[in-house]
């Protein structure tokens, strides 16, 4: 009978050994499995995260009209280029209101502006590097004819390396430009109140007939 007995009690214990080792699997599989999906999840976050953060670059890089948002000097002092023709019939008389229909810079959008210049010359869309340093200034409304080092009287083929002598935003005198496109056209020296709060902008140059509209 006590043989039976001490029978018993061996299997038990065997049985017992079994299973502690068992639980004692389980337990470390889900602790290396949480370990492994926590590191998991971390790597995956940080390269969604790499990710997002390259495409905002990149729409950065291509937005010239925010860069130029930022770096553009508000306000002028009227001054104007030598040999610049006053507009003789323009479409917006100088002392004449109109309401803005384009977005050089933050707040301009549907402002209200006085006309206090107009001219006939051509217009050129360009892109340059500023000669204080940082990323290249795509595709920049507008610079004039008389704002390029030599330029002469004929207008200047798209594609063509030329010299701005212009000082609408900070590093762009004396940087070295390319041409994108070009038109013959009035260009208009403007007043107005940012539609989002802010002082007053004077003498703001340049804008277009087609970025305005009458009121």
């Amino acid at each position: 009978m006590k043989s039976k007995k001490m029978i018993v009690l061996a299997v038990l214990l065997i049985v017992s050994a079994f299973t502690l080792a068992a639980c004692g699997n389980n337990g470390d599989n889900e602790g290396n499995n949480s370990a492994d999906n926590g590191e998991n999840n971390q790597t995956e976050n940080a390269e969604n995260n790499a990710a997002d953060n390259g495409e905002n670059k990149e729409k950065n890089s291509d937005s010239g009209e925010g860069m130029d948002g930022m770096d553009m000097e508000h306000s002028g002092s009227g001054e104007v280029p030598e040999g610049l023709a006053v507009a003789e019939n323009p479409k917006y008389e100088v002392g004449s209101q109109a309401t803005l229909t384009t977005d050089h810079m933050p707040g301009m959008k549907d402002a209200d502006a006085t006309i206090v210049g107009a001219y006939d010359t051509t217009a050129y869309v360009i892109s340059y590097t500023p000669t204080t340093g940082g990323e290249r200034v795509k595709n920049h409304k507008w610079v004039i004819q008389e704002e390029i080092k030599g330029a002469g009287e004929e207008p200047i083929e798209p594609g063509t390396e030329v010299t701005i002598t212009a000082s609408h935003m900070k590093g762009m005198d004396g940087a070295t430009a390319t041409i994108d496109s070009a038109k013959q056209t009035t260009v208009y020296m403007i007043d107005y109140m940012p539609t989002n709060g802010g002082e007053k902008v004077t003498n703001h140059k340049w804008v277009t007939g087609s970025e305005l509209a009458a009121k």
